[in-house]
């Protein structure tokens, strides 16, 4: 592989992770804007989907909030970690698994900022039929769910055409 085509890649691995980062800040600062204009009611309303913003101090759909400084701080620097990891993971991958991942890497990094500037994630999104409602998430989330699907669909695609080959 040349190193030209390898800067080419990484300029659209870039690309494609800063989108996804600023697809999600635009987003979370106009629900926050909004959210501040309507005194904290629902932004939008409607059969199947609410607009409202809620603050989730935990890990995906609320799991593992704390109230505890040191707890959330640990939380905090396990999900660094993750990040660490999954860049690693992409330098490592093939184009169909990288490119879940940098699904995966865009949201995370979206979500962290969030940990690291407000202390805790604006999710906004909340979809329901009747009275259940699904959680409340992100377009950070939105992308992180994605490249979680796409890579189970390229492990199972994957291990069936292993298994069709023995």
């Amino acid at each position: 592989m040349s190193l030209n085509k390898i800067f080419k890649n990484y300029y659209l691995e870039t690309i494609l992770i800063l989108i996804i980062f600023f697809l999600d800040r635009i987003s979370k600062l106009f629900v926050i804007h909004q959210d501040k204009l309507n005194s904290n009611s629902e932004i939008y309303s409607s059969k199947f989907l609410n607009i409202q913003l809620i603050w989730n101090e935990g890990i995906a759909f609320g799991l593992f909030s704390f109230n505890e400084d040191y707890l959330y701080n640990f939380l905090t620097f396990l999900i660094f970690t993750v990040i660490i990891f999954i860049i690693s993971m992409i330098r490592k991958s093939d184009p169909l698994r990288k490119y879940s991942l940098l699904l995966v890497l865009g949201g995370a990094l979206g979500n962290f900022f969030d940990r690291l500037i407000y202390r805790a994630v604006p999710d906004f999104i909340d979809f329901h039929v009747g009275n259940f409602h699904w959680f409340i998430f992100n377009v950070a989330d939105i992308f992180i769910t994605f490249g979680i699907f796409f890579m189970i669909v390229i492990e199972l695609t994957g291990k069936n055409k292993i298994n069709e080959t023995s």
